[in-house]
């Protein structure tokens, strides 16, 4: 009888340790978001305070233009959560497990800082002396650009087509170009280097940026958890100091 006792307490002591093992394994996490390039500074910042919060839990990001991301995810690049400048590129992807929004967005125009070529508005974009760089129309910052250049009714040739919004407003930076068409949160988080142009039509092609974990989400507790804080008060918070307007 006593042995038969004495089983029966290590069995439940060894059991005792497996659940806490997994504990600790369940705590020890990583979050794999892939994510627009217009949301890199927010994001990271989101990263670090989800970190804090869930101890043991590291999020990783890969920060792209949304079309980009959207075919690395459909050829099956391991990811989480999807958080998207666009719906459309959202609905390309039949992972995404009922996409939330979570955020808007608005273009400028990036100048170089100071505006040396005094520029007011879309329609001085088109003057001969002028080197524009727009992203390309399968991302979302090129679509919305589009939209905008088509509702002003002006049209123009720029020098080089950017696969995302970070790439586009490189170009301005470095001198490459004199402007590009870039968001409005991308301008401010690069304020001490570029000018920022506001211009009406930019009103007629605001973004709206839906997340989602993904079904084959490796980390699938873990990444609603991330969801959940972006969409949070706390979330929101960040995302409105970075210039983005409440979905």
């Amino acid at each position: 009888m006593k042995i038969r006792i004495a089983a029966l307490v290590l069995a439940l002591g060894l059991a005792g340790c497996s659940g806490a093992s997994d504990d600790k394994a369940a705590e020890n996490s990583t979050v794999t978001v892939f994510a627009a390039a217009s949301l890199t500074e927010s994001f990271t910042t989101l990263g670090k305070q989800f970190e804090a919060a869930h101890d043991g839990t590291t999020v990783k990001f890969n920060f792209a233009g949304s079309s980009a991301l959207a075919t690395q995810i459909n050829q099956g690049a391991p990811a989480d959560v999807f958080a998207s400048a666009a719906s459309k590129n959202m609905a390309d992807v039949a992972d995404a497990v009922s996409p939330t929004m979570f955020a808007k967005n608005q273009l400028v125009i990036a100048t170089a800082k100071g505006n040396p070529k005094k520029i007011a508005g879309l329609a001085d974009l088109t003057k001969a002396d002028l080197k524009v760089a727009l992203c390309a129309e399968a991302v979302p910052c090129g679509a919305a650009a589009k939209t905008a250049l088509e509702a002003s009714g002006v049209k123009l040739t720029p020098v080089t087509l950017e696969q995302d919004v970070k790439a586009a407003l490189t170009k301005v930076k470095l001198g490459e170009v004199d402007a590009a068409l870039v968001y409005r949160t991308d301008a401010k988080a690069s304020a001490a280097d570029i000018d920022a142009v506001e211009f009406p039509e930019s009103a007629k092609a605001i973004n709206e940026y839906p997340i989602a974990v993904l079904k084959n989400a490796t980390n699938a507790t873990g990444a609603q958890q991330f969801v959940d804080y972006v969409l949070s008060a706390d979330g929101l918070k960040v995302l409105g100091e970075a210039g983005f307007q409440a979905p």
